[in-house]
């Protein structure tokens, strides 16, 4: 017997819709691998009626005192509190994550950013108004951008929204925003909320493939483009606002180098590594995925590693023991798959390395020995639960190998030596260092990588920033 598929729907202009030409696809729960309900497919009707309305909306909005914006916000975050079951339970069909921690590990935190941006609304800076020419009087105006082109991804789809769009309503943008074709059922319940709060226009959502992101990036409305993605899709983004000149915003991948010395609490280092390697099933571009540990403690960090991953478990979302639920799409199974199949021959599986169940997009905890800098798996990112560890020898050398990816978007040492620390925070081109814990974010700091983890900041007043545009204004005294 079929049972019949919830109907998700775009939202603009203050309304929820279907496709104009009425197309769909249908969205899977991963820890089934059922679909469980229907999103629209956009194409460019769709996404001219979602700009026309953020670009009617824009004026409006943008010169609203940034006290009403802040009150605008600061009620989206209140809602957001009440209604958080709800959007747990849209998460969870999303993405299969564990409840639980939904609960305790997203929403609090973004209900805070978006409390955060709500703030940060009033605290526009800019250099002092000041003489710098004899008889002119120069001062700089910081204003918001305009319509704002978003893409989100599917790993984090409630807590990545939040990092798109509190910052670039705060500034006074308007905003589209695309949620993974994959993942759109939050984002379609945020839109409700949000909806309910701010004027028509204001907030749009646009459900769709990678060709409606595109659409939207290559739309001559937007002022802006921001995706968190691959690092295909945002070169992809790139050249796109190129065309055009819009700003652009990317997050990007990641492979995370996880620095491990040898006068560490071997223990403490396994307890906090194998939770930021394995939470989420890996997928998060800043996960403890890549260690490299000094060789006179090599062989005990590999075992107790090995330990750990054999006691962590993965399975359905209301299991309260699990740390981390499935993949989240058949494809993300065979390209994890993939990595532990082509693994070489010097490479040794110390623990997983393969599905478990045949039910829903799970994979065990997995720990992987003896590989060489320039293997796939140390240099590709896996986005899945796998943690690979390296011997290095000395500083220099541990060094050299954590620099020697394409990605820099996050790292951590793990020493008791603070000249140490403070020597391998200055060395790692990463755009974050951890000292002795990976994986804590916080509203107040910026998160964002150099190199092919893209550029721009999400959170911070950086992230805020990059919503804004400077204007010089100069007037004359005489006058």
């Amino acid at each position: 017997m079929s049972t019949e598929l919830r109907r998700l729907r775009n939202y603009i202009d203050g309304e929820f819709r279907d496709a104009a030409d009425g197309r769909t696809t249908e969205v899977v729960n991963p820890a089934t691998g059922e679909a469980y309900a229907t999103a629209p497919l956009s194409r460019e009707a769709d996404v001219d009626a979602a700009m026309a309305a953020a670009a009617a909306a824009f004026p409006a909005w943008r010169d609203l005192v940034p006290a009403e914006r802040q009150k605008a916000l600061l009620k989206i975050a209140d809602a957001f509190e009440e209604r958080a079951e709800e959007l747990i339970a849209a998460e969870v069909e999303n993405t299969g994550k564990p409840i639980g921690l939904t609960r305790s590990e997203e929403i609090p935190p973004m209900v805070d950013q978006i409390r955060f941006f709500a703030g940060a609304a009033r605290m526009l800076e800019g250099r002092g108004a000041g003489e710098y020419m004899e008889g002119l009087t120069s001062f700089v105006r910081r204003e918001p951008i305009g319509v704002c082109a978003q893409v989100a991804p599917w790993n984090y789809p409630m807590m990545m929204a939040v990092w798109k769009f509190a910052p670039a309503l705060a500034a006074g943008n308007t905003v589209v925003l695309k949620p993974s074709d994959t993942t759109p059922a939050s984002t379609a319940l945020m839109a409700d909320i949000i909806g309910s709060i701010v004027p028509k226009g204001v907030f749009n959502v646009v459900c769709g493939d990678r060709d409606t992101g595109r659409l939207m990036v290559e739309h001559e409305t937007p002022a802006m483009a921001s995706i968190t993605g691959s690092v295909r899709a945002g070169m992809s983004v790139a050249e796109s606002a190129s065309k055009d000149l819009k700003r652009v915003h990317l997050e990007l991948g990641g492979k995370a180098p996880v620095v491990v010395f040898e006068d560490t609490d071997i223990p403490k280092a396994v307890e906090g590594i194998s939770e930021a390697g394995y939470f989420n099933a890996g997928q998060d571009c800043t996960a403890a995925t890549r260690v490299l540990v000094h060789e006179s403690v090599h062989d005990e960090f590999v075992s107790a590693l090995a330990k750990a991953a054999s006691e962590i478990k993965t399975g359905q979302p209301d299991d309260e023991d699990v740390l981390y639920g499935p993949l989240n799409n058949p494809n993300q199974l065979k390209q994890v798959s993939g990595f532990i199949e082509r693994l070489p021959a010097h490479a040794k599986v110390e623990a997983g390395g393969h599905r478990v169940g045949d039910k829903g997009y799970f994979y065990a905890p997995t720990v992987v020995s003896g590989l060489k800098q320039d293997d796939e798996i140390i240099q590709q990112e896996v986005f899945g639960p796998v943690i690979t560890v390296q011997s290095f020898r000395d500083e220099d050398q541990a060094v050299e190998w954590a620099n020697g990816v394409e990605y820099a978007l996050a790292s951590s040492v793990w020493t008791k030596d603070h000249g140490r620390a403070m020597r391998m925070s200055k060395k790692l081109d990463f755009g974050c260092v951890w000292i002795n814990t990976h994986i804590p974010l916080v509203a107040e700091m910026p998160h964002g990588g150099f190199k092919k983890s893209g550029y721009g900041k999400d959170l911070s007043g950086y992230g805020f920033d990059d919503y804004t545009r400077i204007k010089h204004v100069m007037t004359s005294l005489d006058m």
